[in-house]
């Protein structure tokens, strides 16, 4: 049976995830433009720093810090912001792209990967219309991007 285009390009992106340096949490983005991928990001180390896989540390982990504060303890590179990089090292557009999130636990389980503020800035600032991802009890979430900045959350 012929995968469904959205189940297709969500997994893809649970096995860039895979690549994922972060102890934490391994996420795996993939941004889609005119139904072609034009660039892939996992949550990592910035290019040819050590990793926290690498080092067999985290240090928000030492500090027990909660998940979803203090990001500038984080040695790591969001996934959602490295495939904006990467697009625009490689000179791709992905104004009006689609971005594909999605993430496990260190162990492998699947988790419902949201974006964080910073994520979700430059997801609006690259002109990304939709983030699409696995929500809770593996349902598929489309979120418009645009409802982001109309409902004035944490932006």
């Amino acid at each position: 049976m012929r995968a469904k285009r959205n189940d297709y390009y969500l997994n893809i992106a649970y096995e860039v995830c895979k690549r994922a340096t972060c102890k934490r949490r391994h996420y795996g983005a993939i941004i889609v433009r005119d139904d072609q991928i034009v660039s892939t990001g996992y949550c990592g180390s910035p290019r040819g720093a050590p990793n926290c896989i690498e080092l067999d540390d985290c240090p928000r982990k030492l500090q027990n810090i909660p998940t979803g504060e203090r990001y500038e303890f984080c040695k790591g590179v969001h996934a959602e912001m490295n495939a904006i990089i990467n697009a625009a090292r490689s000179g791709v557009s992905i104004l009006h792209g689609v971005l594909y999130l999605a993430g496990r636990l260190g162990d492998g389980k699947k988790i419902s990967p949201h974006p964080c503020v910073m994520c979700k800035r430059a997801i609006i600032n690259a002109g990304i219309k939709k983030v699409i991802l696995n929500g809770e009890d593996d349902k598929m979430k489309i979120i418009d991007t645009e409802s982001w900045i109309e409902t004035h959350g944490e932006l």
